[in-house]
């Protein structure tokens, strides 16, 4: 394979895009779920083609957006698309992409996917997609839910993995940026480092609150109040979200370690003060 045409280095920038006038892209969705139709809306507006397929029947949603659904994914794939994106779920990539005839693709075409962890899809990517294909990885931070009052100074990492048509990419990415998104240019090794250390060790701590049933109460300080708004926000996600969130990140076994080891530290240190206070009160 190829090797990237990006920095390893994460970096901020302002601008992704090359000097050359944005294109008008066709975009082509695989997997039509919630983040799909939200990014579709987005491009839509912005004057950009989409067409999608999916699992799921999205036929009857796909028609209300005038976007073209194709149930059968070879006409999908001989369709004109300028850029494939992936939205499935973290667990379902791998078996999607296998099942698809890649084979029947009509033309050189940008790969991209949105998943919340990154070395997995790039790998996946590389392994399945023809040598001629162009790969970009990116992780919008951010959903429906926070993006529904625009975008503007939410972060979208990416990585130009195996990219040889500079214009069609910066294209893509400038979808993001010309919403004010800030562009972080980042490795997918680096991503999930501080993902681990961030999204997945946040997710955690939101299930655990949730396991212990908190709920909020008549005299709610505002940090239980963060602990409250953390339990909604984690448990809104699937559990199949959570979960891949652990199993294709590398860095998340550890950080669930150094989490578990924490709390053993920390109730250790609150146990000793308890003997400690003890043995005075017993003099």
């Amino acid at each position: 394979m190829s090797s990237s045409s990006s920095s390893s280095s994460s970096s901020s920038s302002s601008s992704s895009s090359s000097s050359l006038p944005p294109q008008t892209l066709k975009v082509g969705i695989v997997g039509f779920g919630t983040f799909g139709q939200f990014l579709a809306k987005t491009m839509i507006k912005q004057g950009h083609t989409t067409r999608a397929t999916s699992r799921t029947d999205y036929s009857q949603l796909c028609h209300q957006l005038d976007v073209p659904f194709f149930r059968d994914v070879i006409p999908f794939l001989e369709a004109d698309n300028d850029v494939i994106l992936i939205c499935t779920s973290i667990l379902s990539l791998s078996e999607v992409l296998n099942s698809m005839p890649l084979r029947r693709l009509k033309r050189h075409t940008l790969f991209v996917d949105v998943l919340s962890v990154k070395e997995h899809p790039r790998n996946v990517l590389l392994q399945v997609l023809p040598e001629n294909m162009d790969v970009l990885c990116t992780h919008p931070m951010f959903g429906p839910e926070s993006g529904k009052n625009g975008w503007k100074d939410l972060p979208l990492v990416y990585e130009k993995v195996r990219v040889r048509d500079e214009t069609r990419c910066s294209s893509f990415l400038h979808i993001f940026e010309s919403e004010g998104c800030r562009m972080v240019e980042m490795s997918c090794e680096e991503h999930d480092k501080v993902a681990a250390r961030s999204q997945f060790l946040s997710h955690s701590i939101g299930r655990i609150l949730a396991e212990m049933g908190i709920e909020s109460t008549s005299m709610n300080t505002k940090s239980f109040e963060t602990l409250v708004k953390l339990k909604e926000s984690t448990t809104n996600d699937s559990f199949d979200l959570f979960s891949g969130l652990f199993i294709h990140n590398r860095f998340a076994q550890q950080e669930l370690m150094n989490l578990e080891q924490s709390f053993e530290k920390v109730k250790q240190r609150l146990l000793k003060k308890m003997s400690e206070q003890q043995s005075l009160s017993s003099v």
